[in-house]
């Protein structure tokens, strides 16, 4: 598991290391693991690094500086750099790069893009963590030049790219968009939270010594592994029972398709049984395409959803319970929910029940089961009244100011899925993917949380974990992906993460 700290921790586990080491030690471990980096760089497109040509970016901090001492050490080994600075930059830096070979020009002055159009790396090192807000003035003229026509160079950011916000990944403005970013220390929430995420390209951790001064993190990005161990799978006394039994309320006259995809997720994911209630057309469908679905048919109401709260909960004790895909957002649907809240299991609540949800919040804060809400960000707006399409909505943040307030797990679908409990505690899923803009695959995702929450983990657990299969089989079905692929290659990708793992597939 990757480990994620905001700036403040980062800044003060810096200060207590530099406070026992010799002045200058911490920026020189930076300086050397980011040299490396471009070397390899250049040894790809050039060959090697003597005679490549570098041009850094250089601003006025502790990045800047780090990209000054890179490319002297690279100038030693013969490669032509080009400092294009932005203002008063580090003046030791500085000297020692002009001592190596290196030159510098600042990089208003013309015959910048000329460097740039030349160079095999561009290293960006204009702002670091500590900045906020958009690029202005020469630094976005800069970004806007990156990778783009002017260069058909690897793009390096130094720790973060320029531009995107280190804690929330927000991107106010132009950014320069890198190919690798270098990051120190430990990742920054802005490396692995959209849209900064899509800015960072590939992202590469350096030690730096600073472990030992950082605080357990409380942001965290699962990997293969990871996720392999969490899974429960079944063992020489196993039942159906005792691997856990899913109820899932979903579908309508309107949208019985819902149904079978969220049944389909269920299946998939683990559950040793599945018990379905909902009203006769989505009901017969999900017979056929699932006959090994426990189904139980429910009146409908007047608006064509589930009518009978009793019925439903009369389907079956289980272990969990998933409530929303296409279920509508009337009365009927409202009584349902509320009963299925009411039981003393782990509940998740997505699609059309989240709606129902943002009328009665206290449903879930007077709950002391469980609860996994999975809102994609309209849903997530109306749950919750935050403004999703201003510039600087904090994904993370909002999802963790709605766990906490709501007193359940939140997990916030999109690029960079988040997953938040109300103690603080975070996730961010690092197997997000386009393909999976299609109708129908939240459905699928739903179901598949829920039938982890039936084998026992917890809301965090089965949404971390969920999101992260979600994504991988999206990316392993061949596409354009539809949300029944997901289903069908759910197998592949939990083949998939054991193989990772070094563990051979059940």
């Amino acid at each position: 598991m990757r480990s994620a700290h905001p700036v403040a921790q980062v800044r003060a586990a810096e200060a207590a290391l530099m406070a026992r080491l010799p002045t200058g030690t911490l920026m020189q471990r930076a300086a050397a693991g980011l040299a490396h980096r471009v070397a390899q760089q250049l040894g790809a497109r050039h060959g090697g690094v003597y005679g490549g040509r570098i041009a850094l970016l250089v601003g006025r901090g502790n990045n800047g500086a780090d990209a000054l001492w890179a490319g002297s050490r690279l100038a030693r080994r013969g490669a032509r750099v080009e400092a294009l600075t932005l203002g008063d930059v580090d003046a030791t830096a500085r000297a020692a790069l002009l001592r190596a070979g290196g030159r510098c020009r600042p990089a208003e002055n013309s015959g910048t893009l000329a460097v740039l159009a030349a160079a095999d790396v561009v290293v960006d090192g204009i702002l670091g963590i500590g900045g906020r807000g958009a690029l202005r003035g020469v630094a976005a003229a800069l970004a806007d030049q990156l990778p783009g026509p002017a260069t058909g160079a690897t793009v390096v950011a130094v720790d973060l790219p320029s531009g995107v916000d280190a804690d929330t990944g927000v991107v106010a403005g132009p950014a320069v968009r890198a190919d690798i970013t270098v990051t120190f220390g430990t990742l920054k929430p802005g490396l692995v939270l959209a849209p900064g995420s899509a800015y960072a390209g590939s992202v590469e951790l350096v030690d730096i010594g600073l472990a030992g001064d950082l605080p357990p993190a409380t942001t965290t990005v699962l990997d293969a592994a990871d996720v392999d161990a969490r899974l429960v799978r079944p063992g020489p006394e196993s039942t159906k029972y005792r691997r856990g039994v899913l109820g899932v309320v979903a579908g309508s006259d309107a949208y019985p398709g819902a149904a079978v995809l969220a049944v389909g997720g269920a299946l998939r994911a683990g559950a040793g049984m599945v018990r379905f209630a909902s009203v006769p057309p989505a009901a017969e469908l999900v017979r056929q395409r699932w006959p090994e679905c426990v189904v139980t048919v429910v009146p409908a109401g007047a608006g064509g959803s589930v009518a009978d709260p009793v019925a439903v909960l009369g389907a079956g004790r289980v272990q969990a319970w998933v409530m929303g895909p296409g279920v509508g957002t009337d009365q009927d649907a409202a009584a349902v929910l509320q009963a299925v809240l009411a039981s003393d299991v782990p509940v998740l609540v997505d699609a059309d029940a989240l709606t129902v949800l943002a009328r009665h919040p206290d449903w879930v804060r007077n709950r002391s089961a469980p609860t996994l809400l999975t809102p994609h960000l309209g849903e997530f707006a109306r749950l919750t009244g935050v403004d999703v399409e201003a510039s600087d909505f904090d994904r993370l943040g909002a999802a963790r100011d709605a766990a906490s307030d709501l007193g359940a797990t939140v997990l916030l679908k999109g690029s960079g899925t988040v997953v938040a409990d109300p103690d603080w505690t975070a996730r961010i899923n690092p197997t997000g993917t386009s393909r999976l803009a299609t109708a129908g695959s939240g459905d699928v995702l739903s179901g598949a949380g829920g039938s982890l929450l039936a084998t026992g983990l917890s809301p965090l657990d089965a949404g971390s974990v969920a999101a992260f299969l979600h994504g991988l089989a999206a990316r392993l079905a061949p596409g354009p992906v539809a949300a029944a692929d997901l289903v069908e290659h759910w197998p592949d990708a939990v083949r998939a993460v054991a193989e990772a793992a070094g563990r051979m597939p059940a």
